[in-house]
C-alpha cells in the first residue's frame, strides 16, 4: 500500500524539523510520549517542562474527534495528568465500532488562546493535483469542513505562492495575521510535496500574538517513497488503526516482504476466529474476504492477507507456516477452516508455490489434526495441475481433509463449500491438463485460418489510418480509442524473456504475421540480439542500450511495456514520452510514488498518450495483442479463447482478478473482445472512465463488464456516463471490498487504492449507486457470472451478438523447460552433484542449511567435510583438518610454488593467474607427497610387510620412500609442525595403526642418514587414512577411494594457496617490479661446436 497513517508524534516531528517559513512556530519539540511501561521520573528528568507548565494529555493512536470523545485532557498539572490517566491509561475504549486498548499517550505544553485564533487546515492529494483547506474557525466544533472551509487546488507540478494563500483561503482572517498565516500555509505545502505527505491536517491551528502553535495534527504519507524520502524519515513507525493490535507476525511478513519481490501482506483481524484464509492476489483477497462476509462469517473471519507476484517456495513456505501457526495456537469448538483460494495467475508458477505450502502443512500435520482445521483450495494458473495434485496428495497422506479444485469451479464456490452453504462435489471435474492444449491434438501441422475477420479487419482499417507521417508529427495526438491492433508493435523495457517469448507465442496463435515485439531496451549491457521462438522457428529479437537508438530503428513501434522497477520505472516513461511515435506506455512496476505517477499523467495527458498502470498486468485483445504476461501462461489463452475476440470488453484493477474475468467471459459468452487491468494505485495512469468510454465507441465491443473496487470515487462516472447517455452498451458492473463496511476498524486491502475514506467511497455505496442508475450489478461476486451470462443470452436473443463457429488455433511447440516442469519429458543430466544445493531459499551443503552450519559452529574442517566427504566428521576430525590447513598454509618464498607465484605477481598478472602458477607446481616432487605417502604406506602395511622389509624393497626398486626425507629438517632438529599434529593425534585418534607404521619406518630411515624423517606431507598423508580409516564416519571401501581419487592433496593445495596469496599480496604491497633471474645464478652449458 502506499498512503500509510503516522502517529501525530511522527508527523509534528516532521513538522519541525524540515517547514520553512517566516510565520515563528512555538513550542517545537515540546512533546512528551507516555506508555503503560514509562517511568515518571526518567521522563521528568527528560522534560523539565513537565513540572513547570500547564499541559494537555492526549491518547496518539490514531483515533479521530478526541475532543468530542473526552479523550483529551487539558490545562492540567502534572498531577492531574497522573490522575486523568489513571481511569485511561491501559483501559479498553470503544470508538465508533471498534474497541481498543489506550495505552499511547502525548504530553504537550498547555496553549491558552481566544476562539478566533483557532484556524483550520488541511492538504490532501487527488489525482488532479493537491488541495489546500483553510477555515478561519477551527477546533472540536468545526463541523463539515468540505462545505465551510475555502479550498484552493494547486495543479501537479505547480506552485503555491503566499499570494494565492491571501486571494483564495485567508479572506475571513483578521488583516494583522494573513501575512504570518499566509506564510506557514505556504511552508506547511512545501514541507507536504516535499516529504510526500499524502494527507496533513492541522486542527487547530492556532495563531496568537506569540507566534503558530500546532495543536492537533493528523497525517499520512506515502510509504512507498521511502527509497527518496529515508533521510528524511528515518525508519518510521507506521501504527495500526485503533481497535486492532500490532502483531509480530504482522511485522514478521512485512519483513519478508520488504526483501522479496514479490507481494506479501497479513492482516490480524481476529486471532481465535474460525475462518483463516491464504489467498493469492490483491484483488482475489478481497474478493475472498467479501464473500466470507457475505455468507456471515464476519465474526470469525481472523485475517485478511495476499501472496502474489510470484514469491519463490520458500517464501511461500514462510508465509504459509506463519499462518498455520496463527490458527492452531488456540482451539474452536466448531474446527477451523483454511482457504488457500486465488484467481488465475498471469505468471506466478503455482506448483512452486504449492509445494511451500504443503511443506507448511507436514510441518503442521498434527496441529492441524488437533485443531479439526479443513482446507478448500481454488487456484489456477501456470502448472495449476501440478500444485492441485500435490496439495490432493498431501491430503491423503496427511488425513487432513483437503479440498482441491482448478479452474472449472467458479473462484469463491468453495467458501460456501467451507461454511456449509454449497454442496463439496465427490469428483469435481478436472480441467485438462496443460499438455492437451499446446500438443497438436488434431494431427494437422497447418495454421487455419483466422476465427474471425470482421474486428480483424475493423482493427486493420484503424491502424491502417495510422501514417507514416502522422506518426512522426510533432503536434501530440488526441488519446485513441483504438489502443491495440493485429499490427501493434511495441518496445519492452527490461531484460524480460519470458514475458517476451509469451507475447510471440499468443501472436502466433493469434494467427498475427509478424511479431508484437520489435526491440527490448536495457541500459545494462551493450546493443545485442536476443534469441526467441516463433512457432517452430528460431528468430532474433535486437536488445538495445537506449531507447533513443531503440525508437530510431523502428519507427513502425508505438507501445511501450515498461518492466522497469520501481526505482527507475518514472525516469525511463518520462524519457520515452519525448518521442512522439509513443501513444501507449504500460507500466508494470508496484510501488511508484503517487506524486510521480500523477506528473507522468499530467504529461501523458498532455501529449496524448495511453498510461496503463502503474502496478499492473497489463491488457490483452484477443487475436490481437498482449501486453506481457497477462493471459498467463499458452495453456489459460487456449482455455480462455483469448486467440480470437469475442463481444465483450472489460476492465478491471487487478492483475489476476483480469485473468479471472477472461475465464468467466470465455464460460458464459462468445469471450473477450478486449481486456484492461488498470492497476491497483489509488491514481492509475487511465481510469475505468477511459476505458469504458473507449469500449462505448468501439463497434465490435457489444457489452462492457467492469470489477470495480474499494476506494475512490471513479465508479461514479459510469454513473453519469449511463444518466447522461454517453454510455448506451450495457454494463455489467461489481465493485469488490463490500466487507470494508463490516470490519470494526479500518483495514488496507492488497492495493494501494482501495482504502475507503468516506462512505462515498465504499464498495457498497458504489453499488447500490450504480444499480439504481441502470447498470446490471449483481448481489455478489459469485452472482458476476450469472449476470454476464443474461445480459449476452438477452443480446444474442435480440440479435446484437451473433455467435461466429470456432475455428481452432495453430499448434504451438512447446518449450523444453516448460515441458520438463510438466513431466512431460526427461532427458539425462550434463551434470550430477550431490554436494551443494543453492536452488531454495538457503544455501544447502551437503543436505545441511549454511544457517545449521553456523548455529552449530562447525567451521571450516566441519564445512571441509561436509563437501568433500558428504558427512559429518566428528570433531577431533574437524580439528585436524583446520590444523593440516595452517601448518601447510605456507613454507617460505624459496619453495617452487611460493617462487612461482612471486614471479607472477611481479609480472604484473593478477592474482589469479600468480595462485594458478604456484599450485601448477604442485606434484610428487613438491606437496603432492600426500596422496603418494598414502597410498606407499597402507599398501605396504595393507600387504603385511614390516617396516625394515618395506625399506629394503623400496630401496631394491630404486624408489624413493613418498613422506620420508627433509631438507632442512632432522632427527636431531625436529618439524615443529609435524610435533604439533603428532600430539594432537595421538590424542584425539581412536587408532592410528597407519602412523605407528609410518614411524617405525622414520627409525630404520633416519638411522642411515638424520633428515630421513617422517615430513609434515608424509605425517598428514598417514594420518588422515587412520581418520578415514577409525573414525568411524567412513567404511574401509569409502576410506580407501577417497584416499584413491586424490582427496588428501586438496588438503595441502587448499592450505598452501593461502601462503600463495599471501606472497602476490605481500609483492604488490611492497611494489616489486619485474623480476629478472641473475646471469651469475645461471650455469650456461653449451654444447662445444657452438661455442665455436
Amino acid at each position: 500500500m502506499s498512503a500509510k497513517a503516522i502517529s501525530e508524534q511522527t508527523g509534528k516531528e516532521f513538522l519541525y524539523k524540515f517547514i520553512c517559513t517566516k510565520a515563528a512556530i512555538q513550542n517545537r519539540f515540546k512533546y512528551a510520549r507516555l506508555r503503560p511501561e514509562t517511568d515518571w521520573n526518567l521522563l521528568v528528568q527528560e522534560h523539565p517542562w513537565l513540572q513547570t507548565e500547564r499541559l494537555v494529555v492526549k491518547p496518539d493512536q490514531l483515533i479521530k474527534r478526541r475532543g468530542k470523545l473526552g479523550l483529551i485532557g487539558v490545562n492540567l498539572d502534572l498531577n492531574e495528568v497522573k490522575e486523568w490517566l489513571k481511569s485511561r491509561m491501559g483501559q479498553e475504549t470503544t470508538v465508533g465500532r471498534a474497541q481498543g486498548v489506550l495505552k499511547n499517550f502525548l504530553i504537550e505544553p498547555f496553549v491558552p488562546h481566544k476562539q478566533e485564533e483557532e484556524f483550520y487546515v488541511c492538504i490532501y492529494a487527488a489525482r488532479e493535483g493537491d488541495y489546500v483547506l483553510f477555515h478561519h474557525e477551527g477546533g472540536v466544533d468545526v463541523g463539515d469542513v468540505d462545505s465551510k472551509a475555502c479550498k484552493l487546488l494547486v495543479e501537479v507540478d505547480g506552485k503555491l505562492s503566499e499570494q494565492d494563500v491571501c486571494d483564495r483561503l485567508l479572506q475571513h482572517v483578521p488583516v494583522h495575521k494573513i501575512s504570518i498565516l499566509a506564510s506557514f500555509v505556504v511552508g506547511l505545502f512545501t514541507l507536504y510535496e516535499d516529504l510526500f505527505f499524502t494527507y496533513l491536517e492541522i486542527n487547530p491551528l492556532v495563531a496568537t500574538d506569540a507566534g503558530i502553535f500546532v495543536l492537533d495534527m493528523a497525517a499520512k504519507i506515502d510509504a512507498t517513497a521511502d527509497y527518496i524520502c529515508k533521510s528524511k524519515w528515518g525508519d518510521v513507525d507506521f501504527p495500526p488503526p485503533f481497535g486492532r493490535e500490532a502483531y509480530p507476525e504482522e511485522a514478521y511478513i512485512a519483513d519478508l516482504d520488504a526483501k522479496s519481490g514479490a507481494s506479501l501482506k497479513l492482516t490480524i483481524l481476529n486471532p481465535k476466529g474460525r475462518i483463516w484464509t491464504m489467498v493469492a492476489g490483491g484483488g482475489a483477497s478481497v474478493v475472498y474476504s467479501d464473500t466470507i462476509c457475505d455468507l456471515g462469517g464476519v465474526n470469525e473471519l481472523a485475517n485478511y492477507g495476499e501472496y502474489s507476484g510470484a514469491p519463490s517456495e520458500q517464501q511461500t513456505y514462510d508465509y504459509a507456516k506463519t499462518i498455520l501457526a496463527l490458527m492452531t495456537r488456540e482451539q474452536h469448538s466448531e474446527g477451523k477452516i483454511l482457504i488457500i483460494g486465488g484467481s488465475i495467475a498471469n505468471f506466478t508458477n503455482v506448483a512452486a508455490t504449492f509445494k511451500g505450502i504443503v511443506r507448511a502443512i507436514k510441518d503442521f500435520q498434527t496441529p492441524l489434526q488437533n485443531h479439526n482445521v479443513s482446507i478448500f483450495v481454488r487456484r489456477g494458473g501456470p502448472n495449476y495441475q501440478e500444485g492441485l495434485r500435490v496439495m490432493g496428495e498431501v491430503g491423503k497422506t496427511t488425513g487432513i481433509p483437503i479440498h482441491v479444485f482448478g479452474t472449472e469451479t467458479h473462484m469463491t464456490a468453495i467458501v460456501g463449500m467451507a461454511l456449509g452453504q454449497r454442496s463439496i462435489p465427490d469428483q469435481p471435474p478436472m480441467a485438462a491438463h496443460t499438455a492437451n492444449f499446446l500438443l497438436n491434438a488434431s494431427g494437422s501441422p497447418s495454421t487455419p485460418a483466422t476465427s474471425r475477420t470482421a474486428s480483424f479487419s475493423e482493427s486493420k482499417s484503424e491502424d491502417a489510418n495510422r501514417t507514416p507521417l502522422s506518426m512522426k508529427c510533432e503536434v501530440p495526438w488526441g488519446k485513441a480509442t483504438t489502443l491495440f491492433s493485429r499490427h501493434t508493435k511495441s518496445i519492452i523495457w527490461g531484460m524480460q524473456t519470458r514475458a517476451v517469448q509469451g507475447m510471440l507465442d499468443f501472436d502466433y496463435v493469434c494467427s498475427r504475421d509478424e511479431p508484437s515485439v520489435s526491440a527490448m531496451v536495457y541500459p545494462f549491457t551493450g546493443d545485442h540480439k536476443q534469441k526467441f521462438y516463433w512457432g517452430h522457428k528460431e528468430i532474433l529479437i535486437p536488445v538495445f542500450k537506449n531507447m533513443a537508438d531503440a525508437l530510431k530503428k523502428h519507427p513502425e513501434v508505438d507501445v511501450l511495456i515498461n518492466f522497469a522497477s520501481l526505482r527507475s520505472a518514472y525516469d525511463s516513461t518520462v524519457e520515452t514520452m519525448s518521442f512522439p511515435q509513443i501513444r501507449t506506455i504500460a507500466i508494470i512496476a508496484e510501488g511508484i510514488p503517487e506524486a510521480l505517477t500523477r506528473r507522468l499523467i499530467k504529461m501523458a495527458d498532455e501529449k496524448g498518450v495511453t498510461i496503463i498502470g502503474p502496478a499492473t498486468v497489463g491488457g490483452i485483445k484477443p487475436g490481437c495483442y498482449k501486453i506481457g504476461n497477462t493471459g498467463g501462461m499458452l495453456d489459460n489463452i487456449l482455455a480462455s479463447k483469448l486467440y480470437r475476440p469475442g463481444s465483450v470488453a472489460y476492465v478491471s484493477r487487478s492483475g489476476g482478478m483480469s485473468n479471472e474475468l477472461n475465464n468467466i467471459i470465455s464460460r458464459t459468452t462468445d469471450g473477450v473482445y478486449e481486456g484492461v487491468a488498470i492497476g491497483g494505485d489509488r491514481h492509475p495512469g487511465s481510469t475505468f472512465m477511459d476505458h469504458v468510454l473507449r469500449y462505448q465507441d468501439t463497434p465490435g465491443v457489444k457489452m462492457i463488464v467492469v470489477l470495480g473496487e474499494i476506494g475512490g470515487t471513479e465508479e461514479y462516472k459510469i454513473c453519469t456516463g449511463i444518466k447522461e447517455g454517453r454510455i448506451t452498451k450495457p454494463v455489467v458492473i461489481w465493485c469488490i471490498g463490500t466487507c470494508a463496511t463490516m470490519f470494526a476498524s479500518e483495514v488496507q486491502f492488497g492495493h494501494a487504492g482501495a482504502c475507503a475514506n468516506e462512505k462515498s467511497e465504499t464498495a457498497v455505496a458504489k453499488n447500490q449507486a450504480l444499480r439504481e442508475i441502470g447498470a446490471f450489478v449483481p448481489r455478489n461476486f459469485d452472482e458476476l457470472g450469472e449476470v454476464i451470462k443474461s445480459v449476452y443470452d438477452d443480446l444474442v436473443a435480440k440479435g446484437v451478438i451473433v455467435p461466429a463457429q470456432e475455428v481452432p488455433p495453430p499448434t504451438v511447440p512447446m518449450d523444453y523447460s516448460w515441458a520438463r516442469e510438466l513431466g512431460l519429458i526427461r532427458k539425462p543430466a550434463s551434470f550430477m552433484t550431490s554436494i551443494c544445493d543453492e536452488r531454495g531459499q538457503e544455501l544447502i551443503y551437503a543436505g545441511m542449511p549454511i544457517t545449521e552450519i553456523f548455529k552449530e559452529d562447525m567451521g571450516l574442517g566441519g564445512v571441509l567435510g561436509l563437501l568433500w566427504f558428504q558427512r559429518r566428521l566428528p570433531k577431533p576430525a574437524c580439528h585436524f583438518i583446520e590444523m593440516c590447513l595452517m601448518v601447510t598454509a605456507d613454507h617460505g618464498p624459496a619453495v617452487s610454488g611460493a617462487h612461482n607465484a612471486i614471479v607472477c605477481a611481479r609480472a604484473g598478472k593478477d592474482l589469479i593467474s600468480s595462485l594458478t602458477s604456484g599450485l601448477l607446481t604442485i606434484g610428487d616432487r613438491f606437496g603432492g607427497a600426500l596422496d603418494a605417502a598414502a597410498k606407499q604406506f597402507s599398501k605396504a602395511f595393507d600387504s603385511g610387510l614390516i617396516a625394515m622389509d618395506f625399506v629394503n624393497k623400496m630401496k631394491k626398486e630404486g624408489r624413493l620412500i613418498m613422506g620420508i626425507g627433509h631438507r632442512v629438517k632432522s632427527i636431531n632438529n625436529p618439524d615443529m609442525r609435524v610435533q604439533i599434529l603428532k600430539d594432537f593425534v595421538k590424542q584425539h585418534f581412536p587408532a592410528t595403526p597407519l602412523l605407528d607404521y609410518a614411524l617405525e619406518v622414520e627409525k630404520i630411515t633416519t638411522s642411515k642418514k638424520p633428515n630421513l624423517i617422517l615430513n609434515v606431507d608424509g605425517f598428514i598423508g598417514v594420518a588422515m587414512v587412520d581418520l578415514l580409516r577409525n573414525c568411524g564416519a567412513f567404511t574401509r571401501e569409502e576410506a580407501d577411494e577417497y584416499v584413491e581419487i586424490g582427496a588428501l592433496n586438496g588438503i595441502f593445495v587448499l592450505g598452501r594457496s593461502m601462503g600463495f596469496i599471501g606472497h602476490y599480496l605481500d609483492q604488490k604491497r611492497l611494489k616489486q617490479g619485474l623480476y629478472r633471474h641473475p646471469w651469475d645464478d645461471i650455469s650456461y652449458v653449451l654444447p662445444e661446436h657452438m661455442t665455436m
